[in-house]
């Protein structure tokens, strides 16, 4: 007997200190457009569509969340939530029922500010391809360790998607589950363990080096509306603008919205100086999530939309080093400015040259 519990405890080890919270606890706070708590195939469970549901009495910082959650096969978003701030910062983890099968059956992403970034954050370690069974009950286990994180999906001895870098700053906070506005779903079996667990494996492919020649730095100003922009040829003095230094990730990625609060618009600035040896030309590949205006010493050289669904009904708007421009640099100071709106989906900019000869950015 005392064998069978061994193993038992190592096969299942988040079922040995774990609280098991049932979905009519008056410790859960449910804010959605659709909730009720009722008996969904043989168990009860919490019917959520279109908000949230979260424990208001939790501080979680490294452990095991586990609930089992039943979906249909329309399209759909529903998982859980950890290190809840606030209602609008927190590390969302989802399913994507009308994508099973595919790379992108499910998602791991950031939120900050009320941005979700899934269009910053895609591919291995983001995501994986999982084939869903659909009303049926499937268990879910998130184990947290640190700046990493395990997702297991049924099967509970192989990872589905393991995230190397958890993009927010590990802080405690509340833990709870999340669904869309598109289609319910149900979950039973919510649980959790505060604890530390050790998390052996590592996705490499997710740890990324530090890109040669990417701008790593950007300043970043605050919010505005994209109209005070159109047909704008050229800028001239005008509104007056408050600036935020803002570090790039190793890919060179720059998150907007770690810094963008209090959103009165949908675009801002990204402000880097290049000092030049002299008049030449070099190429900028650059990357941007949803639309860009490129501006170099106050001339526009260059509009893009990388929106989703822009190019056709597939196209997802994900971002990366997919354009590149010619920058006519003159001797001495030159201001780049790339306005980003955002619609939805991520709020971002990348931008490298191909070498640094004769430039230095400031």
């Amino acid at each position: 007997m005392k064998k069978l519990v061994l193993f038992f405890a190592l096969a299942f080890p988040s079922l040995i200190n774990a609280q098991i919270i049932p979905f009519d606890s008056n410790r859960w706070t449910i804010e959605a457009k659709e909730s009720s708590v009722d008996y969904y195939l043989g168990k009860q469970s919490l019917k959520l569509k279109g908000g949230i549901a979260y424990l208001n009495d939790v501080e979680f910082l490294n452990g095991i969340i586990e609930f089992d959650i039943a979906i249909s096969k329309v399209r759909g978003f529903a998982g859980g939530i950890f290190r809840m701030q606030d209602q609008s910062n927190y590390e969302d983890f989802y399913l994507r029922p009308h994508q099973s099968g595919n790379p992108d059956a499910n998602q791991y992403t950031p939120v900050f500010n009320g941005i979700s970034s899934w269009q910053l954050y895609h591919g291995e370690g983001y995501g994986a391809a999982v084939n869903y069974e659909f009303n049926k009950w499937m268990h879910v286990r998130i184990i947290v360790s640190g700046q990493l994180a395990e997702v297991y999906i049924m099967d509970m001895n192989r990872p589905v998607v393991i995230i190397s870098d958890l993009k927010r700053k590990p802080e405690s906070g509340s833990i709870g589950i999340k669904v869309g506005d598109f289609s319910p779903a149900h979950f039973s079996n919510f649980q959790y363990e505060i604890s530390n667990p050790i998390i052996q494996r590592q996705n490499k492919s997710t740890v990324i080096t530090e890109l040669p020649n990417s701008i790593n730095v950007w300043k970043v100003s605050n919010p505005f509306p994209e109209t005070l922009l159109q047909d704008k040829l050229e800028l001239v003095p005008g509104q007056i603008l408050n600036w935020k230094l803002l570090d790039c990730e190793a890919n060179g990625l720059a998150n907007l919205a770690r810094v963008v609060e209090n959103i009165k618009g949908n675009t801002v600035f990204a402000k880097v100086i290049i000092e030049s040896k002299g008049d030449q030309f070099k190429k900028l590949a650059f990357g941007f999530s949803d639309r860009i205006r490129v501006y170099l010493n106050n001339k526009l050289l260059y509009t893009g939309n990388n929106n989703y669904r822009s190019r056709d009904y597939r196209y997802l708007g994900t971002i990366g080093y997919f354009d590149e421009i010619i920058l006519s640099l003159k001797k001495g100071r030159n201001v780049l400015l790339l306005a980003i709106s955002e619609d939805f989906g991520g709020w971002g900019v990348m931008a490298k040259f191909p070498d640094m000869v004769d430039i230095e950015l400031k």
